[in-house]
């Protein structure tokens, strides 16, 4: 127990630098592993199927995106509910809200199969390409696929949470890196020996994911696991329980659906103006490609944001809760700094080497491809290096305990300024203007987050004051 403590109170103690180094790594690593997961399974359907079938896997993104969104509202709040019952001593509580997860996790697997299955066409019809259009094949042997093991990623994702809920990041890790690794081997595998085509990487990613599941299990029913998953031993079904974990993961929930009607407006919006602004009568499909590949780069950059910003969380939320205010205010900048750096390096990156970018994800593509690409990408992430300072702020509201300002700042770059974006400037110019919304949406997001972070630094400074000369 004393540990335990020590271990806490460094993060009031030691210098904030290695603080962030400390727990950033970890976090860091896991979710660029992650990331090019997604870069080089692109790579390998770009080289080995055909540059369209990248626009086949753009067009079920809004789908794969609903489905995190559920594993995040029953995972998220399971995970939210076991350190809230750990904390109370109701040990038990946490095993059946861990129980209920599991079930909870199942059952919505299984809707989303059927319904998945069943109206299949019309889902991959709706999705936004045009009628008869090639990606819409492409795009029902994916989905088929994924449906099949959709059940594998909602247990590995939904029950990671819980896990790390425990105090087991570690296994959190160890289990995004295992499914990173193993995606790619049998990307190798599945499209390059057996020349499965894109069913292929959809086979990789499920058999990788089936993988992790058992490895996720196996700890939750082991003896190391703090709470111990027992579904068949002590489940009891109870629909409060069930309520308490919707309203835990609810805000995550909203954020995933959220995000999944913007791709899935971006789709409707390439659907309605590829063809007619790149051309070729097969304009949309190759705007989907590029965006989907735009997409994968954009990840790759953004996810260490990601990494230190979940780093940062615990010494920002620790020290604000002990009132070191000039400690928060170290930290919060100092991973706005490290963010920063990050996205100012990628965002040169991308507007000297956006052509080279692209030829890794397909080194023939064609002609219209490579015109689009590029340029389409420089425009997207004109406004790249403000995107650190937006990310690691949001988190900053969550310390203080306004979840809500958060929650909202998320929200105004996601959908609430780049829809309307997306909707006006699509109607003037075309898919240049749906490539344009995203940085006008960023330069919005970006000036009223900055508005409210000038206020809300303003209180941590007058609050440092206090407390020194207290």
């Amino acid at each position: 127990m004393q540990q335990k403590i020590d271990a806490a109170g460094r993060l009031g103690t030691e210098p904030v630098g290695k603080l962030l180094l400390k727990y950033s790594i970890p976090a860091i690593t896991g979710m660029v592993v992650n990331a090019l997961y997604n870069f080089v399974d692109r790579i390998f359907v770009g080289h080995a199927v055909s540059e369209i079938a990248l626009g086949g896997i753009a067009l079920i993104m809004p789908l794969m995106t609903v489905g995190m969104a559920f594993a995040m509202l029953f995972g998220i709040g399971a995970a939210n509910m076991i350190s809230m019952r750990l904390g109370q001593g109701r040990k038990e509580d946490a095993s059946n809200a861990l129980n209920h997860c599991f079930f909870l996790l199942i059952g919505i697997s299984i809707l989303l199969l059927t319904v998945g299955l069943i109206f299949l066409d019309p889902i991959v019809s709706a999705m936004g390409a045009e009628k008869g259009s090639e990606v819409i094949g492409f795009a029902k042997d994916y989905l088929r696929v994924t449906l099949f093991g959709i059940v594998f990623f909602m247990l590995s994702f939904g029950l990671s949470h819980c896990t790390r809920a425990q105090g087991f990041p570690k296994i959190t890790m160890i289990g995004m890196i295992l499914g990173a690794v193993l995606n790619i081997i049998f990307d190798a595998l599945f499209i390059l020996v057996f020349q499965w085509g894109v069913q292929g990487a959809a086979w990789a990613t499920v058999v990788s994911q089936f993988i992790v599941t058992v490895y996720i299990l196996f700890f939750a029913t082991s003896k190391k696991a703090v709470v111990k998953l027992t579904p068949l031993v002590s489940f009891k079904p109870d629909y409060a329980i069930i309520k308490q974990i919707m309203a835990f993961g609810s805000a995550q929930f909203l954020l995933q659906f959220l995000m999944a009607a913007v791709q899935l407006l971006n789709n409707i919006s390439i659907g309605w103006y590829g063809s007619s602004s790149l051309g070729v009568e097969n304009g949309t499909d190759i705007a989907l490609s590029g965006m989907n590949i735009i997409g994968a780069i954009l990840m790759l950059i953004l996810m260490p944001v990601f990494g230190i910003n979940q780093g940062a969380q615990p010494i920002l939320g620790y020290n604000y809760g002990a009132k070191k205010f000039d400690r928060v205010l170290r930290a919060y900048l100092g991973a706005i700094g490290a963010a920063t750096l990050i996205c100012l390096t990628g965002f040169i990156i991308v507007q000297i080497f956006s052509v080279q970018l692209v030829k890794m994800f397909t080194p023939d593509g064609s002609e219209t491809l490579m015109q689009f690409t590029p340029r389409a990408m420089r425009i997207m992430m004109l406004l790249l290096p403000l995107a650190g300072f937006q990310i690691v702020s949001t988190n900053l509201f969550v310390v203080t305990g306004r979840p809500k300002i958060s929650i909202f700042l998320s929200m105004l770059r996601q959908c609430i300024a780049l829809i309307p974006c997306i909707l006006i400037f699509g109607r003037f110019w075309g898919l240049w203007g749906v490539i344009v919304a995203a940085p006008v949406a960023d330069g919005f997001a970006f000036f009223v987050t900055g508005v409210w972070i000038l206020i809300e630094l303003k209180k941590l400074r007058n609050q440092s004051k206090l407390s020194t000369s207290a």
